[in-house]
């Protein structure tokens, strides 16, 4: 079995799909469909109870997000992403909702990243003026 900790976990290791050269620099491995392996980790990592700190930045980057971008999906600070990374106390609703955004994205599904982003947006966005009005279908918001 090979101990595959070049993802940065240190529990993942490999029964097959990999091979061993022997180089002039010492051993190389070459993995099988590496992209196939890192989503079965994903999804694997993504429907366990909560994320240490490595299986949360395996994640994100393997959904291809920066700290601040995953910050802005979580609604939080870049440095408090970069320290749940080091130290692995990431909050409950913070785990779910992340572990859901990679499970969608990845199987194809992204109405919820795209509706968290929406969500993102309209927190930087502050109506200083919000008119409502009395209509035959109820109280709705007026265009401003």
């Amino acid at each position: 079995m090979y101990h595959y900790t070049e993802t940065g976990l240190q529990n993942v290791w490999l029964a097959n799909g990999y091979h061993v050269r022997k180089t002039a620099y010492g051993k190389a491995v070459s993995i099988e469909d590496a992209d196939g392996l890192h989503r079965a980790i994903g999804r694997a990592l993504a429907r366990k109870s909560y994320l240490t700190g490595a299986e949360f930045r395996f994640l994100r980057k393997e959904l291809d997000l920066s700290q601040h971008r995953a910050a802005d999906l979580l609604g939080t600070s870049e440095q408090t992403v970069a320290l749940w990374e080091k130290r692995g106390k990431i909050p409950k609703t913070a785990d779910r909702m992340f572990r859901a955004i990679y499970l969608e994205t990845v199987d194809g599904n992204v109405k919820l990243q795209e509706l968290i982003e929406r969500i993102s947006n309209l927190d930087r966005h502050v109506d200083e003026k919000m008119i409502f009005q009395d209509t035959e279908e109820g109280w709705l918001a007026q265009a401003a």
